[in-house]
């Protein structure tokens, strides 16, 4: 591994909720599976409250118990199963956003939590793969956090944290990207509600493209201040 590159601003985008726009689709995916569990079926208003990851743990909640393996297993399928279902629908205006970040040389990839495969799928039949340097997805079970991955993600780039701006609609993101040195830049149109994803120092802001503008601001300032 050479060092990593410190010139080039690099921005790290999530998938679900962020990219993706699918809190109707995983709330309707969630609904499919709850009853069969004894659950009732929740309001996005309740899921976007609620939703953690591991996403068992999620259903731990909701159900107010713990599901078996056998169940947890089950659920999954059945909640994957409907996901794919649903075509794959971006966020508003989110390829234009892109294919202009590129044309000023700024760098994107993708990083989530969801499976590898069905990740790459995904982003091949949103028609944005070619926009992305690399596309990262889970491999093997649920983890509790995203910062490995993202320290990984960075690693095989060869990106420099410094320079990396996380774009994500979780406190997760948030989480990650502090924890490798990246600028994190939270959304409020995602999996989660406005009000959690309010914490000390983590720009919160309505739009992918106010997201990019103020990420990109900031590794800027960075360096001017650095060089002061």
């Amino acid at each position: 591994m050479t060092n990593p590159t410190t010139n080039k601003i690099h921005i790290v985008w999530d998938w679900n909720g962020t990219v993706r726009d699918d809190l109707v689709d995983h709330v309707a995916a969630l609904n499919a599976t709850l009853p069969a569990l004894g659950g009732a079926p929740v309001s996005v208003e309740t899921y976007r409250a609620l939703h953690r990851v591991p996403i068992r743990s999620f259903y731990d909640q909701l159900l107010g118990r713990e599901i078996t393996d056998e169940e947890w297993t089950g659920s999954d399928e059945a909640f994957l199963s409907v996901l794919d279902g649903r075509p794959v629908r971006l966020r508003s205006g989110v390829r234009q956003l892109m294919l202009g970040l590129r044309a000023r040389g700024i760098g994107q990839s993708l990083l989530s939590l969801a499976p590898h495969e069905r990740l790459t799928r995904e982003t091949e039949q949103a028609g944005i793969t070619g926009l992305l340097e690399r596309i990262d997805g889970r491999i093997g079970p649920s983890v509790r956090s995203k910062a490995p991955a993202l320290a990984d993600h960075l690693a095989e780039l060869e990106v420099d944290p410094g320079a990396a701006v996380v774009i994500g609609d979780s406190l997760d993101d948030a989480v990650a990207a502090r924890a490798v040195g990246a600028y994190p830049v939270l959304h409020t149109g995602g999996l989660h509600a406005a009000e959690r994803l309010v914490v000390d120092g983590v720009p919160l802001v309505d739009t992918l493209a106010d997201a990019a503008a103020l990420g990109i601001s900031a590794i800027v300032l960075r360096r001017l201040t650095g060089a002061l």
